[in-house]
């Protein structure tokens, strides 16, 4: 059985901190899915497409990464591509808190899918798409909390 994970999340944008989990994650999974959530509740800055096409540029050699856009209940969607496992990046105790509220009902909704948590490296505790969206609209400079790629595609 493959080893396929979901890291769930809005990525908008995709940071530094999520490239952290992802490329730590590489060695644990045979396949990395970023998915990216719709989530009526939030109002993204960047469109589904653009984060996906990020995600999908950044892990364009990195054949066991691969982005997709879905709705629904994650577990739903875990289902749907085979993942056993999801994937969660942890910067704070309040992160952890707040993320086994749900990793703990995901159990409960189907117990043959884990969550899985990696702790942030602490030079990226401090990066939150929250604040670097706040960066951007303000016309600072995020370039220390985005991968290069997508930091160039802002420039644009």
């Amino acid at each position: 059985m493959q080893r396929i994970c979901l890291f769930p999340g809005t990525f908008d944008p995709v940071t530094l901190g999520h490239t952290d989990i992802i490329d730590r994650a590489l060695p644990l999974f045979d396949k990395i899915v970023v998915g990216i959530g719709l989530n009526a509740a939030k109002a993204p800055m960047f469109s589904p497409d653009q984060r996906l096409e990020w995600i999908e540029d950044i892990y364009k050699h990195e054949p066991k990464v691969s982005g997709a856009i879905y709705e629904g209940l994650t577990v739903d969607y875990c289902k749907r591509i085979g993942a056993h496992f999801i994937l969660r990046g942890i910067r704070y105790v309040s992160d952890f808190e707040y993320e086994k509220t749900i990793a703990d009902a995901n159990r409960t909704l189907d117990k043959h899918i884990e969550t899985v948590f990696l702790t942030g490296e602490p030079k990226y505790t401090s990066v939150a798409s929250t604040i670097v969206r706040d960066i951007i609209r303000n016309g600072g400079n995020a370039s220390p909390f985005l991968p290069n790629l997508v930091y160039e595609s802002l420039k644009k």
